[in-house]
């Protein structure tokens, strides 16, 4: 699967290069929806799934010494605190973003 993909930061072919941003974009949207129809997308993420989460195993347990039981509970704390870090950091942009939208007008 991964194989058939293509990079952005591969030198665009001739027929790209024609295509305005929107247009490269609605292509990208219509290729990602062709996929997804085609693949489960639990089995296409899977490698992408587990990597993610044994970054947490690996921040929580470095020197792998816990059993895995309690690095797979410390992990999923590790894992919570990194969505709720960046929840609270989005509820932090978004009152700036209404803070300035008030002050403009």
């Amino acid at each position: 699967m991964r194989a058939k993909r293509t990079s952005s930061a591969l030198p665009q072919t001739s027929a790209e290069q024609g295509l305005s941003p929107a247009e490269r974009s609605l292509r990208a949207r219509l290729a990602a929806h062709t996929m997804h129809a085609r693949h489960d997308a639990r089995q296409t993420t899977t490698a992408a799934r587990a990597a993610f989460l044994a970054r947490f195993e690996a921040e929580v347990d470095p020197d792998n010494i816990l059993s895995p039981e309690e690095r797979r509970r410390r992990a999923e704390h590790a894992r919570r605190a990194y969505f709720t870090r960046l929840a609270l950091a989005s509820a932090k942009a978004r009152r700036r973003g209404r803070r300035s939208d008030g002050a403009a007008a």
